[in-house]
């Protein structure tokens, strides 16, 4: 499973992006703008010509570039519609911020997003997520502005975490503290990337010297401890 696109994109749209200041897709194309990013970032909102002074589009159909990655935060119910457009873009690498699914008992809803995703062979992290940061390639599609939770400075630690309020407060303290962070990955519900897997990516990548993870449930022992233990032969993992 290749992720690099998580991390490492050179075109992301985001897919939900609002002129509204409050909400949730505004927030994450405004941090990453403010992030750094050196790559291009396209708003994707029907009902805007313009969002913070980049031009918009009213799917990522109509525009006219390669996107490698597409973060997500719309409503549930228009999340299958959005994922078949992306399908047609040639789209494979997907974060999904939204939730409405297994969280909240919405189990079909997620069943039918599970089989969409392997059955057109894409990637994606989430549904009901925070988002992800990497620090040496600055993305920041964290859905909680930058000026409320303070960012870490780049360095050897890579955070993943189930649950996003414990990873914003972990995140918070970490900072306070100049803890340095390469990234951050928040995977909520685990739909088809689990623990597991960013295990895996993590142990290959070169910014990241210690992993450590807060996980609320291992979906799948076997592979987790398969994984796990060729892991700890290249760097340590420290996991709650």
């Amino acid at each position: 499973m290749n992720l690099n696109n998580f991390f490492n994109p050179k075109t992301i749209a985001v897919i939900g992006a609002s002129r509204e200041s409050n909400k949730i897709g505004h927030v994450i194309f405004k941090n990453i703008i403010e992030a750094g990013f050196d790559g291009d970032v396209i708003p994707i909102n029907p009902k805007a010509s313009r969002i913070l002074h980049v031009k918009a589009y009213p799917s990522v159909l109509n525009v006219n570039k390669k996107i490698d990655l597409a973060v997500i935060a719309v409503p549930q119910p228009i999340i299958l519609n959005v994922l078949k457009e992306c399908k047609k873009k040639e789209i494979n690498d997907i974060l999904i911020i939204s939730s409405g699914y297994s969280e909240v008992g919405n189990h079909k809803a997620e069943e039918e997003l599970k089989n969409f995703i392997e059955k057109n062979k894409m990637n994606m992290i989430g549904v009901n997520c925070l988002g992800i940061i990497d620090t040496y390639n600055k993305i920041d599609t964290i859905f909680l502005p930058r000026k409320k939770l303070p960012r870490p400075k780049p360095g050897p630690i890579s955070f993943i975490c189930q649950s996003g309020a414990v990873g914003s407060a972990i995140l918070d303290l970490a900072t306070s503290k100049n803890h340095k962070f390469s990234k951050f990955i928040s995977y909520g519900n685990a739909t088809t990337i689990d623990e597991s897997d960013l295990l895996e990516y993590l142990a290959k990548d070169k910014t990241t010297k210690v992993i450590c993870a807060y996980v609320e449930g291992i979906k799948n022992g076997e592979k987790f401890f398969k994984i796990a233990k060729k892991v700890l032969k290249i760097k340590p993992i420290i996991l709650l």
